[in-house]
């Protein structure tokens, strides 16, 4: 076989090893939650708002594993091993465990587990993609969360038929078997730490544009909280949401998997989105949509209403992770680290609070109604503002240009 043929059959494996791994650690550690959440509600042994507790305990996990991988010195292949264990052992774990503190403990570490993974991962099939010359197949890797949300809600409600502890139990085997497939994938290739192989290079602002890029920074920090508040109401509950709007039906058990498969051709596209096209607008265009998804689940709570939502959520929820990182890298180069590590607090703080304000006023109500409208808020705030910044810099931009033409 030709260095060149060898060099795409790699770029294939690590991208589709990555693609299960981020399946396994974000579709079924860290969202088999949302699935399992309405046959334990059923079930008597949670009410609304412990379940948006456990939520939020595994989002402060997330956050929690994030914050933490700058300062972890360990080969990315041996997190990665290590964390999809831990995963399936946690899956695992909730069907054995029957106390409400080990379910918290479980759903916490769990959040760790998968931020680690996703950032060990994602560093090293990117790496490997650079090292075999494939870039283009990184939108694969990202595929991946929607795969496993698509499989926890497709199998989450068939295994939760013999009850939540087959389900997640049903689970936790489901991911060792796709762990093994993929075991040795992490072999190819050697890497000592999460930063990976050098990117191209990319200029800092310039010192004219610096203070301009420091604002831009704070409004990216700021607004991509307003994006993990937005969307994680409805992420979480959407099954039980669903089941309100339409009792007796069989259709709110595919809204959430319709969900997963949607993050597939969103990731697939925003990956291949030209890197001169601006991010803030192309975020203030996801923001958009998501926020369209959320309303029309308030809006028209009918099959075809929640439908359409789930698709308008899940197509640019991988893409607005892609094009904030591509912001990060415009205004901090090749040192954008630190602010992608602030905006991800951002995001994760979002996620955590989300959880916390739906689920107590939802079964106080008895409905996800106003969460759901201050969620829509949230996103459609984060696309005006995302749309005044990107205005706003190219109206700076035009006035230079007439200024420096003699």
């Amino acid at each position: 076989m030709s260095e060149i043929g060898q060099d795409r059959r790699g770029a294939w494996r690590a991208a589709l090893a990555c693609m299960v791994t981020l399946a396994v650690a974000m579709g079924l550690g860290r969202f088999a939650f949302t699935p399992m959440l309405p046959i334990m509600l059923h079930e008597g042994k949670l009410e609304l708002e412990a379940g948006g507790l456990l939520a939020s305990l595994n989002y402060l996990g997330y956050f929690v594993g994030a914050v933490s991988c700058a300062a972890i010195g360990v080969r990315a292949k041996t997190m990665v091993r290590g964390g999809l264990l831990a995963t399936a052992v946690l899956l695992i774990g909730m069907g054995l465990l029957h106390s409400f503190g080990a379910w918290g403990v479980l759903r916490a570490a769990a959040g760790v587990m998968s931020a680690w993974v996703f950032v060990f991962a994602s560093s090293w099939g990117l790496r490997r993609l650079a090292e075999t010359r494939s870039p283009a197949l990184g939108g694969v890797i990202y595929t991946g969360p929607g795969v496993g949300i698509a499989m926890t809600g497709l199998l989450g409600g068939a295994l939760g038929r013999w009850g939540s502890e087959t389900g997640w139990i049903g689970l936790g085997l489901l991911a060792l078997v796709l762990i093994a497939v993929i075991w040795r994938v992490f072999n190819d290739g050697e890497q000592a730490v999460a930063g990976g192989a050098a990117p191209a290079p990319v200029a800092a602002p310039s010192a004219q544009d610096s203070a301009a890029a420091r604002a831009d920074a704070l409004w990216l920090v700021a607004l991509y909280g307003l994006a993990g508040f937005g969307y994680i109401i409805t992420a979480t509950f959407l099954p039980v949401i669903a089941r309100q709007a339409l009792p007796g039906s069989f259709w709110p058990d595919y809204f959430w998997p319709l969900f997963g498969a949607a993050i597939i051709p969103g990731a697939l596209i925003g990956a291949r989105a030209p890197v001169h096209w601006d991010n803030r607008l192309l975020l203030a265009i996801a923001y958009a949509l998501q926020a369209v998804g959320v309303v029309l689940s308030v809006a028209w709570p009918s099959v075809v209403g929640f439908a359409l939502g789930s698709l308008l959520l899940g197509m640019p929820f991988t893409a607005i992770t892609l094009f904030a990182v591509r912001d990060a890298r415009r205004l901090r180069g090749n040192a954008a680290a630190g602010l992608i590590g602030y905006a991800t607090a951002s995001y994760g703080v979002g996620q955590i609070i989300g959880p916390l304000f739906a689920a107590p006023l939802a079964q106080r109500t008895g409905s996800f109604q106003i969460p759901l409208l201050v969620a829509a808020a949230a996103l459609a705030l984060g696309a005006v503002l995302f749309a005044a910044v990107w205005a706003r810099s190219r109206r700076a931009a035009a006035t230079r240009e007439r200024a420096a033409t003699p």
